[in-house]
């Protein structure tokens, strides 16, 4: 698996590296027992270069002599043959600039074509275990806008990581225990009793839930079952109507996520941590010194291992916090079931909870540095120009389900990842349903059809793409041709770096850029009526663009169409 990029980077690295021990071996520079780190990267202007290095700025106080003079001796010493690099040159006061043969071009196409599908993989994870858990909303209602733009960053981030050489889990963590079942079962009860004894005569909880989704669960026990539980004990009551509710409320998690196109390899139940697990984990940070006792409870000290406050683990009653279920269970991730790096999407209400958790991990024995925490803002929806809150169906927030009904869910997946996890949006509605180039998603899967239809009808007058040969694939040389071709070759260490940075709008940017510069390409540069060899090249080209507009589409759960 190739990353055009990432290789030509590394030799880049080599030759210069090789150019300075040369120069040393030569005396031109004093020798020295070991270089600093310089970076190679593509410029912001490439007229400039395909490439650029600092690598004589950063060694100048090494070899104590200016960066001109380091540089100079680096291109004196560089052995450019068999490299692809046609020429290098110094700008400024010592940057060198890496120019590339087309070779390199050519060479990059040919690796799309015969890579296809797995174009853009990589092994830069080497295989390592990782778990991304997502969403995870509370199974006593609908999912709401947080959660979609949750879904859709964890699910396109695990992807990916997955393209990117990790072996990646999803999961989603059922809060199926502690106080939100309670409060979700005495929400039940008093919907369930009211519908024999009267609203006015049964007082619903002042903190209740108070959805739709309710009283609907509460109706449909009824309509099954009658009113043999309303003289039924309280908490005899709550548990059979929890048991009817919770198992119906999770399968239809389930399935507005799969309609959403997120299918988790584990769902986690929080109520098989209070088999012993949270017990475990509590005894842990205990033998460890990391607990003590005070007004009845079981504290952990938090300050210690970089939290605010001292955080409490078993409350005087006897019953454990969620806290304490969160040590559990990142210890089952880690310990138990042996993931080398734990992925969590949060809200950015949960920002305070980071240190805590990362610190509870290295407080029981673990390595905190190893979980890391994706925080997103909130988004904010737009319709008709105005900030849009209410649900057309229960007057309430706007929830997954009401979402994928108002827009595609192209759209939806696309959209939500158009900004950093970190950064707040406006979602334009009405932008998301338009079929036009005004509609990024729609931009980027029409230059897709638009490749599809270019081949179709080539077909009809009996063209069809062939293989090019090196020569006739260097001849694709113009402007637009080329920075066409530098956005393709880039793809796989696109992918790279969004699993570095766990930054999914890396790839929505990148689709979009690489759409923008198929269409000036076919804009300018002529396919039909061209000589035979340059035709094909173009094709070759089209074909190319094609694969990777699929490849991106692919690991976004985007729909990938022929025509438009």
């Amino acid at each position: 698996m190739s990353n055009p990029v990432s290789d030509i980077k590394q030799s880049i690295t080599a030759l210069v590296r090789a150019a300075l021990d040369a120069a040393a071996a030569s005396g031109t520079l004093s020798a020295c027992a070991e270089l600093p780190a310089f970076v190679v990267e593509i410029p912001a202007d490439t007229s400039h270069g395909d490439f650029a290095t600092n690598a004589a700025m950063v060694c100048a106080r090494t070899f104590r002599c200016a960066p001109r003079k380091v540089a100079e001796a680096i291109c004196q010493n560089l052995v450019l043959e068999g490299s692809g690099i046609e020429r290098v040159e110094i700008a400024g006061p010592g940057f060198i600039n890496f120019f590339l043969g087309r070779g390199w071009f050519s060479e990059a196409v040919h690796s799309v074509l015969a890579q296809g599908d797995a174009y853009g993989r990589t092994s830069f994870g080497n295989g390592e275990k990782v778990q991304v858990e997502f969403v995870s909303a509370n199974p006593t209602g609908p999912m709401h806008m947080g959660n979609a733009r949750g879904g859709a960053i964890g699910d396109c981030l695990a992807a990916a990581l997955d393209w990117a050489g990790y072996e990646v889990t999803r999961e989603f963590y059922v809060n199926d225990a502690g106080n939100q079942i309670e409060k979700f079962g005495r929400s039940l009860e008093a919907r369930y009793l009211q519908i024999y004894q009267g609203e006015d005569a049964v007082e619903f909880p002042e903190d209740g839930y108070h959805g739709d989704d309710i009283k609907a669960r509460a109706q449909e026990f009824a309509d099954l079952h009658g009113n043999r539980l309303v003289q039924a004990d309280g908490p005899d009551r709550r548990r059979e109507l929890i048991g009817y509710a919770l198992p119906k409320n999770i399968e239809k998690l389930r399935q507005d996520l799969e309609s959403y196109r997120i299918a988790y390899d584990v769902w986690f139940l929080e109520s098989t941590l209070h088999n012993g697990a949270i017990d475990q984990a509590i005894q842990r940070l205990s033998d460890r010194g990391m607990t003590y006792e005070k007004e009845g409870a079981l504290w952990y000290k938090a300050t210690e291992n970089g939290g605010e406050k001292d955080e409490v683990l078993v409350r005087a009653n006897g019953f454990p916090t969620y806290f304490a279920a969160d040590i559990a269970y990142h210890y089952n991730k880690f310990a138990v079931r042996g993931f080398d790096r734990v992925i969590n999407v949060w809200g950015a209400d949960h920002h305070g909870h980071v240190a805590r958790l990362k610190g509870a991990m290295d407080a029981i024995g673990l390595d905190g540095s190893k979980l890391d925490i994706v925080l997103m803002q909130l988004v904010r929806l737009m319709k008709d120009g105005k900030p849009y809150k209410m649900s057309k169906r229960t007057g309430k927030a706007v929830s997954l389900t009401d979402l994928i009904e108002e827009v595609p869910v192209d759209a939806a997946r696309f959209y939500f990842n158009m900004r950093e996890p970190n950064s707040t949006f406006d979602f334009d509605l009405d932008l998301a349903i338009e079929q036009s180039a005004q509609n990024p998603v729609y931009y980027v899967q029409y230059a897709h059809a638009r490749i599809c239809s270019i081949l179709r009808k080539l077909a009809e007058e009996g063209v069809s793409p062939r293989a090019c040969t090196a020569d006739e694939l260097d001849a694709m040389d113009g402007p637009f041709e080329t920075e066409l071709i530098r956005c393709l070759a880039r793809f796989p260490q696109e992918i790279v770096e969004t699993a570095r940075s766990y930054d999914p709008a890396k790839l929505t940017k990148y689709a979009i850029e690489a759409a923008t510069l198929f269409h000036k390409f076919y804009d300018k540069c002529r396919i039909r009526g061209e000589a035979e060899p340059l035709m094909q090249a173009r094709l070759n080209l089209c074909l190319a663009v094609r694969t990777v507009l699929r490849n991106v589409l692919t690991i976004l759960k985007i729909t990938v169409p022929e025509s438009m």
